[in-house]
């Protein structure tokens, strides 16, 4: 957790308003961290249903595959998050260390592990000492209630400068159903599934099946459409847990995709997963501007979608974007590598509303001093239009800096 704020950090929290069912506690483990925050508990009432989405990482965690493998019983109890160890790499020690977590969080809320989920963050490779959280488990459990949405936020950071919380809501039957998130993240950030961890409550009475659809669908425009550094973390996880309560104020439970009231909280959920996912942009190891790559007239969204992403991973193209260079020369050559149809002399390039070239060369009223007015500020649009189809897609990236190499070359230390 860095004490510098990146300058891209929102410059205000929303109100977060309560969730009936949910209740937090943090505590300072010790586990790396000395002198903050770096364990999470959440407890979440009896019968709320849970869906998860993980990385795709073939050396995932030791939490991932333990929350994978409990994911089918559609039901949770309980989530306990770690910072600063991923219990990743870490072999049979690490299959012991997230069983005796649940151990001890089962023993301290009696609830059944198949129902307790587990998230750590942080160093790959270092075996995670879970006895630790034996430590704090009776502070947590009594203190249940006392911790707000900032505080969890708090706790689950690592190099993150600023924790991530989003809210929205939706009128249901009546009633009012709100759906919160947290988040971190900030490098090894990119899509597969792209940030590290989120967790996302509502009271919404919704079956498990249609609560994983609603996930997985919103997963595609947010977390799976953002890039800090094309790295894709071995503890990737978002969790989202509906506990029910609105259906004790009147509120009908969703069973089926089908029923319109699901699109409805599909919206929520989409508007809190997209905001959670540039906040992780936003606080991207040394970024100093947010970018949206924009692509349209591919002959498929899915064309679309790889030709972003090799614009937005490109160190050269994130390079020019950190010197405030206006180089739509590189932007070219992220598209030409990309391996999708492209045709060199109907291509447009735009930085912002400045179109810099077209039809496969310099525009003829390219301005070098305006391209480059853009260039200087904080949030940029690069929008290159192929001119081929209706396909289109957006991603988001930050630019590459010096503080990045330095903040990686030391992680560990």
């Amino acid at each position: 957790m860095s004490t510098t704020v990146s300058p891209l950090a929102p410059k205000s929290y929303p109100e977060m308003p309560d969730i009936e069912g949910v209740q937090f506690a943090t505590a300072q483990a010790g586990i790396k961290y000395k002198g903050r925050t770096d364990v999470l508990l959440a407890s979440v009432s009896e019968g709320t249903a849970i869906a998860g989405v993980f990385t795709r990482s073939k050396c995932s965690s030791a939490p991932v595959d333990w929350c994978k493998s409990r994911l089918n019983g559609g039901k949770a109890r309980a989530l306990l998050v770690n910072s600063g160890n991923a219990n990743a790499f870490t072999g049979k020690k690490g299959k012991a260390a997230v069983k005796l977590s649940a151990e001890i969080v089962s023993g301290a809320l009696g609830c059944p592990d198949a129902e307790i989920f587990l998230a750590s963050t942080g160093v790959i490779g270092e075996p995670l000492p879970a006895e630790k959280f034996a430590t704090v488990v009776d502070d947590l459990k009594s203190g249940l209630g006392s911790a707000g949405w900032l505080d969890a936020a708090k706790a689950i950071m690592t190099t993150d400068t600023y924790p991530k919380v989003a809210t929205a809501s939706v009128e249901l039957d009546g009633e009012t159903i709100t759906v919160n998130g947290i988040a971190k993240g900030a490098g090894m950030i990119a899509p597969d599934m792209a940030t590290m961890l989120s967790f996302i409550f509502t009271d919404a009475a919704i079956a498990p099946d249609v609560l994983q659809a609603l996930l997985s669908g919103e997963i595609g425009g947010s977390f799976n459409a953002i890039t800090v550094d094309s790295d894709t973390s071995t503890s990737d996880t978002v969790l989202l847990f509906a506990t029910g309560a609105a259906a004790q104020r009147g509120m009908e439970p969703v069973m089926s995709g089908e029923d319109p009231r699901a699109a409805a909280i599909a919206v929520a959920l989409g508007d809190v997963m997209l905001d959670l996912a540039h906040q992780v942009v936003r606080d991207g190891e040394g970024a100093r501007k947010f970018v949206e790559v924009r692509v349209e007239g591919a002959e498929s969204d899915a064309s679309a979608k790889k030709i972003a992403l090799s614009i937005a991973n490109s160190p050269l193209v994130k390079t020019a974007v950190a010197g405030e260079d206006a180089n739509w020369g590189r932007v070219v050559m992220a598209v030409g590598k990309a391996g999708e149809p492209a045709d060199r002399d109907r291509l447009a390039i735009w930085f912002g509303d400045v179109r810099v070239a077209v039809e496969g060369e310099r525009d003829p009223d390219y301005s070098e001093a305006v391209a480059s007015a853009v260039m200087k500020q904080e949030d940029i649009v690069i929008r290159v239009d192929l001119g081929l189809g209706e396909g289109q897609a957006s991603v988001w990236t930050c630019d590459l800096t010096k503080e990045y190499v330095a903040i990686n070359g030391d992680y560990r230390s």
